[in-house]
């Protein structure tokens, strides 16, 4: 498929492409909850290229991409999102399962940066997972491993160590700074 001339419904594009950024945001929601202004934002992809899979169910943004809902702003080298046909088959309503940003990761929200290698988002799980000299900033304070894993629903995040490298989880925590 050739940037700009999609195959897939309009309805279908609108689903993947909402139901993508909204997951790597943290601002898909479960249920019938009225959305917030956040996720109403406009979602605006860039890039150098884009390729429908249908047969795969994926669709693949490929050179310096840019992605921005609100004020989250996510870059890559290359951003795939998987998605699920419905249950009568419908690829118009799939059902994002997966997204995964490789090469260069950066991941900005107000005073938040996120970097790494690779970024997984799980959407049944609701769980993203940084990768490859993974870090994270939270104003002036910064935490680093070979992954950190954040679960959205619990608020909650792990670091990991590269145990093959005999490296160690790193946190750098200024007192009394703003966050």
């Amino acid at each position: 498929m050739r940037f700009f001339s999609f195959s897939m419904s309009v309805p279908m594009r609108r689903t993947v492409l909402a139901c993508a950024m909204g997951a790597v945001l943290g601002l898909c929601l479960v249920g019938p909850a009225p959305l917030s202004a956040a996720e109403q934002a406009p979602i605006n992809i860039e890039a150098n290229r884009m390729v429908s899979q249908e047969n795969s169910n994926s669709v693949v943004f490929m050179g310096k991409v840019v992605a921005k809902q609100g004020g989250m702003t996510i870059r890559t080298d290359e951003m795939t999102v998987h998605y699920s046909d419905s249950a009568g088959g419908d690829k118009a309503a799939g059902q994002l399962e997966k997204l995964v940003c490789v090469k260069n990761v950066q991941i900005v929200q107000d005073d938040w940066l996120g970097t790494g290698d690779r970024l997984d988002y799980f959407a049944k799980q609701r769980k993203a997972v940084l990768s490859g000299n993974a870090k994270a900033w939270n104003g002036p304070n910064m935490v680093s491993g070979k992954t950190i894993t954040y679960y959205l629903d619990e608020k909650r995040s792990v670091v990991e160590q590269d145990s093959s490298q005999k490296g160690r989880v790193r946190a750098v925590i200024r007192p009394g700074a703003s966050q």
